[in-house]
Formats: structure tokens, C-alpha cells, sequence
């Protein structure tokens, strides 16, 4: 059955031109069982600009958020799931039919999915590299798959250590390295998270939730000593299609 209702969907960001979602959603939709469905990039220069959006787009159906906003929008929705409400930050919004806006999180979803197969019995503790709303997604899934995590950031705070703690024993304690921060995001190809890489080994993960370039300086530079890597593309698609399921639920 074809659907012929025009719905649309779309990201909300900060230069967010390169977005995967607005190419991957577009692909998806050029399959004629999704006629009448589009996406496309809504980039705004601060969250305050959301109240325009909506005054200007009152037909949306769905988004995606992504940086910087996807803490600074919850006081903008009317609900959230339990499990966005627990993890403090929403990548998915639903424009429900009574027209409230219900703040889902689907990264703690796409990043478990991806990570599951790569665990073994010694991955016991990771290493989350930033603090913000895309790191809250990934600590949730580490506490569900029952993996304790320690967060780094430039400064020390209450639960968080600076980057000049982590050491050899670091890398003896912690057998999974996750970058959430946007270090070595294209252009910028060259740049990494300012830790030892000399002390990964085989018995490591390293885990960047970029997606481009497919293989960061962090993912070579781990590679190089012998972890095995991942990027952030398979959880693209996994917290993607679960957003797809809860607009269409």
C-alpha cells in the first residue's frame, strides 16, 4: 500500500550541512512506499530560534536533533520518555496528534546495538572522552549493558577526570575508549583526543562516534596498537530506524 499523506520530517542543529540524516532519510524515502514523505536540514544559530521553526513549519511531523541542542531542548517539549527524562538529552521529537512535542533519546539505542558485538568477558570499564548530550546517551547504554564508565574532560570536575590523569594504568583499568566530542570531525581530519594512544593494545576498544572521516586519527592511532575499532556509522542507522519506528508508532 502506497502512503500518500505528505509528512515532514527534518534535523535540527548548527551547521549541519554535512548531516547524515537529511541523505539518509532522502535515500529512504525515494523508495515509493514512503511517497509523500520528505526531510531536510533546519540549522539554526540558537535553540530560541526553535519557537520560529515551529510558527513557520506547522506541518511537521517529526525530528532528529542533533549539536548542539540536544540538551538545550527539553524545556521546549511538552513530554519526554522515561528514558529520555533519565538520560538528560533528546535526538528524537514527535509532534503527537493532540500537536504536543515528545522528546525521545534513540543514540543510547543505535550506540548499544552497534557496541554488543564487539564486547568481550574482559571489557569491564570505559572511558567516555566528553561530557555533552551525545555522551549521555552512551553512558546510559554502558549502565545497561553493565559496564562502569568514568567521563573525561579538559577540566576535573565532581565524577570527571582531565585528560592529563589518563596514564598506562588508566588503559590497565579502562579496556574501552569512547570519543564523544567532535575532535577529528571532517574538515578537521587531522585532529584527535589529546590521550597516550601508545598504551592501547589489543585487549581495547576504541569507539568514535564520528561517522566521517570513516576512520578517524583516533580510530588509526588505536588501530596502530592493535584495539579494535569502531565508528559511529552502524549507530547512525540503528538510532535512525528507531526514530523512524516512533514517528510511525
Amino acid at each position: 500500500m502506497v502512503d500518500v499523506l505528505r509528512r515532514r520530517f527534518g534535523l535540527l542543529g548548527r551547521n549541519i550541512s554535512y548531516s547524515f540524516s537529511k541523505g539518509y532519510f532522502t535515500e529512504k524515502f525515494n523508495n515509493e512506499v514512503f511517497l509523500g514523505n520528505t526531510y531536510e536540514n533546519f540549522d539554526i544559530a540558537e535553540i530560541s530560534h526553535f519557537e520560529g521553526l515551529l510558527k513557520n513549519n506547522p506541518d511537521l511531523t517529526g525530528l532528529n536533533v542533533t549539536i548542539p541542542y540536544k540538551e538545550q531542548i527539553i524545556p521546549f517539549l511538552d513530554k519526554l520518555s522515561k528514558k529520555a527524562a533519565l538520560i538528560g538529552a533528546v535526538n528524537t521529537i514527535k509532534f503527537t496528534k493532540k500537536g504536543k512535542l515528545k522528546g525521545y533519546n534513540t543514540d543510547y539505542y543505535g550506540f548499544k546495538k552497534s557496541l554488543k558485538p564487539l564486547l568481550e568477558p574482559h571489557h569491564k570499564k570505559a572511558l567516555i572522552l566528553g561530557t555533552g548530550g551525545a555522551s549521555k546517551g552512551v553512558a546510559f547504554a554502558l549502565d545497561e549493558l553493565g559496564i562502569l564508565y568514568t567521563f573525561v574532560s579538559r577540566e576535573a570536575k565532581e565524577n570527571i577526570i582531565d585528560y592529563d590523569l589518563i596514564n598506562a594504568t588508566t588503559f590497565d583499568n579502562f579496556q574501552i575508549i569512547i570519543n564523544c566530542t567532535p575532535v577529528g570531525t571532517s574538515p578537521n581530519i587531522e585532529a584527535c583526543p589529546n590521550i597516550p594512544y601508545e598504551f592501547f593494545t589489543d585487549k581495547h576498544i576504541a569507539y568514535d562516534l564520528i561517522y566521517n572521516p570513516e576512520e578517524t586519527q583516533f580510530l588509526k592511532n588505536a588501530k596502530a596498537n592493535g584495539a579494535t575499532i569502531k565508528n559511529g556509522y552502524d549507530m547512525l542507522i540503528f538510532q535512525a530506524e528507531k526514530a523512524w519506528k516512533i514517528w510511525n508508532k
